[in-house]
This record gives structure tokens, sequence and C-alpha cells, in this order.
């Protein structure tokens, strides 16, 4: 049952509604004051008039459920204009508002720009281990392929200078025998890589009687890719006592044959990618000898004279 409203609220409400704009007219609907009298119904009615759609309404706000309900609508989702295509008609509500597609945003977008910056480092990170993995495949074929080319070294003479035998003193004073020995050693390395030199050294050459050491001498050099060398090693030993050693020494002026043995290894390392890759051979060398002391012609050794492992 509708109730009249009375005059005053009608001449108080109508000044303090602003304009609003041309384009988005709002309407309301004033509810029924429960104040006014039965007497007034009929002019109640024909003061307030009922609308049926927006484009009827005066301008002025709504605070109704309908106003709440349109302005959502209206403020739910931007308008698109459709005033350049033929053909388009706006689809509108039940009660003449035109439709809107509302957007319903979830989360944040901090949460996709983490994801961003981890999925940057994770790049960084597998094209670090791709890189290192491709340099260690590399480099392993580049080692593999030098890997073979072993230097060759043989021995192939000893010159003795000086061998002199007799009795002496060590330096704390307890005679013996003493032995001074000059000699010098030759023999031939090759290189054989095609792709990088090589840098050779060797252990102490020793000149060995009765495991006791008389004379020793060291090798080191460095040889280009592909070539041949021969070289030559000064041994020397002086005043070398030999104790119970020497009673087993028949040296004299008139001549002695005197066993020795020479021992030494052959190192070489190969610089294939500066320090990163490199290879390295060692090739261990003995040979036995017989030194005659009246003979001064070199001692030759033949191929199978010596060990080389």
């Amino acid at each position: 049952m509708l109730h009249a409203k009375s005059e005053s609220d009608v001449t108080s409400l109508a000044p303090s509604s602003p304009p609003r704009s041309p384009k988005r007219q709002a309407y309301y609907v004033q509810s029924p004051s429960r104040d006014s009298h039965d007497g007034d119904k009929s002019s109640s009615m024909q003061a307030t008039p009922v609308y049926n759609s927006p484009m009827e309404s005066p301008s002025h706000p709504s605070f109704g459920r309908h106003s709440r309900t349109s302005s959502a609508s209206r403020f739910s989702g931007p308008f698109r204009s459709s005033s350049g295509r033929k053909g388009y008609r706006k689809r509108v509500n039940d009660k003449g508002w035109p439709e809107c597609n509302v957007i319903q945003e979830e989360g944040s977008y901090d949460d996709l720009d983490d994801d961003k910056g981890l999925s940057r480092r994770c790049q960084i990170v597998l094209g670090l281990l791709s890189f290192i993995l491709l340099f260690t495949v590399f480099s392993l074929i580049i080692w593999g392929a030098a890997r073979p080319y072993k230097p060759n070294v043989v021995v192939k003479s000893l010159s003795m200078d000086d061998f002199y035998a007799g009795e002496g003193t060590d330096t704390t004073g307890v005679p013996t025998k003493m032995v001074t020995l000059n000699c010098s050693l030759k023999m031939s390395v090759y290189n054989t890589a095609t792709m990088f030199g090589i840098h050779v050294t060797s252990s102490p050459i020793r000149l060995m009687f009765s495991e006791i050491t008389i004379a020793t001498g060291e090798l080191q050099y460095y040889q280009p890719r592909k070539s041949r060398r021969t070289l030559s090693v000064v041994l020397h030993g002086e005043k070398v006592p030999l104790y119970g050693a020497g009673a087993g020494m028949s040296l004299s002026s008139t001549g002695g044959a005197v066993p020795l043995t020479l021992d030494f290894d052959i190192i070489s390392r190969g610089y294939v990618i500066g320090k990163l890759v490199r290879v390295k051979h060692r090739k261990h060398i003995s040979c036995p000898l017989v030194v005659d002391s009246s003979k001064n012609k070199p001692i030759k050794f033949s191929q199978h004279a010596c060990t080389y492992t």
C-alpha cells in the first residue's frame, strides 16, 4: 500500500539534488512516508511518477536498491563505443541499462614479477652450466687427441773423460776408497706431437756403482713440435766415498773393468691450451754398462741395451 508524501518533502528534496551529466542520467523512486495521511494518497501518487526506463527519469540521484544495482553495473567495466559499427545493438538488462562484462582480477602483479626474476636467474645459471659442460667436453676431446703423442727418447753413447779411484778420507775422517768421475751422456729426443711443443726435464741422471751414486747430472729444455734434438748431458762426481763397496772395484792405471748402471727418468709436459689442457709423459730409462779405464772410446748403446718403461 502506497502512502502519499507531503509537499514539504518534495519541495525540500528538489533543490538539494545536484545536477548530473546529461550523458549519464540517474533516477530514483522516493519511498513513501509513513507519516502521511490517507487523505493525501491521490496527490502523492500524482506528485511521484513512476518511470519504466532511465531515459524517462529526471536528472537527480537515486538512493534506492535499483540505483545501487545499476551503479554497480555502470562502473563494473568500461563501455565500448558502438557508434562506428553497423548492425550492432547493445544488450540491455531488464531495467533498460546496457550490459557489460565484469573483469575479476585475482592476485597481484608482484607474483608475476617474482616469477620473471626467478626464470631469469635460472636461465643465467643454466647458461653458465652449459658453457662449463661444453668447454669441459671440448677440453677432454683435445686432451684425448694429444695424449698419444709421446716423445721418443734414445740413449746413444757415454763418453768417459776422467775416471779416477784412490784411497782417501770422508768428511768425518773415515778412511775409504774415493772416486772422481767426469763423463758426458748423449741422447736423442724426438717430439712426435704436431699441435704443441714439449718441456723436457729429467730426474737426477745417476751413474751408480753397486747402489752408490758416483756421478749425477740433470736435463731441462724446451723442444718445438714435430722436431728431433740430440743433446749432451755432463755427469760429474768428485771424491765420492765408496766405503764397503770400494773393495769390489778393481781399477788401476793399467786398466780394469768396472760395472756401472745408468738410471734416470725423462719427463715431458705439453701445454695444449695453456695450463688448462696439458699432457704429461714419464719414461724410466736404465742402461747397464762396463767402463774400461784403458779405453778412451765412447761407450755406445745398442737399440736393446737400455730398458725404456
